[in-house]
């Protein structure tokens, strides 16, 4: 018997919302072309859901007796400017725009309107160590981690 079940990874995020998956579901299908896999519904409530995006599956239920608690997920796209803006046509509130960092990946960071915490990243250098080594001392790359880092979760 697999330990992890095929079409999982040993990591698989759960975003739990008071009673909004539905519609949560319908954004993040729209904004990352993902698929829905299935889910359980009862008298308007979802139990469970599964969506997948990308190679990877994020699960998804209501629960009306938890507070709001945001997920802080982290993806890889292949246009992070392209998901951004598919996101904020659906009401997400950008948090960084697009910005290069040292390491080779641009970022892109946004707010789902249910109060998640999208990463969203593009590669766009394969630098190497060496090079990395240098680049994070860059003037330009200082004030990309700057900015990225002193970025607000909810902006005033």
């Amino acid at each position: 018997m697999q330990t992890v079940p095929t079409g999982y990874h040993t990591v698989t995020p759960w975003m739990i919302s008071p009673n909004g998956t539905a519609a949560l579901i319908e954004f993040v299908v729209g904004v990352f072309d993902a698929e829905e896999l299935g889910r359980v519904e009862a008298e308007g409530v979802i139990g469970h859901a599964e969506v997948r995006i990308g190679d990877s599956v994020v699960m998804m239920f209501d629960n009306p007796h938890w507070p709001r608690t945001p997920a802080f997920l982290r993806l890889y796209v292949a246009d992070d400017a392209e998901v951004l803006r598919r996101a904020v046509a659906r009401g997400a509130a950008i948090v960084t725009e697009p910005t290069e960092l040292f390491w080779g990946d641009r970022v892109s960071r946004f707010r789902d309107p249910f109060g998640n915490l999208w990463w969203i990243h593009t590669r766009v250098a394969e630098p190497t160590e060496e090079e990395m080594g240098r680049r994070m001392n860059e003037p330009e790359f200082v004030r990309a981690m700057a900015y990225v880092q002193s970025a607000e979760f909810l902006p005033q």
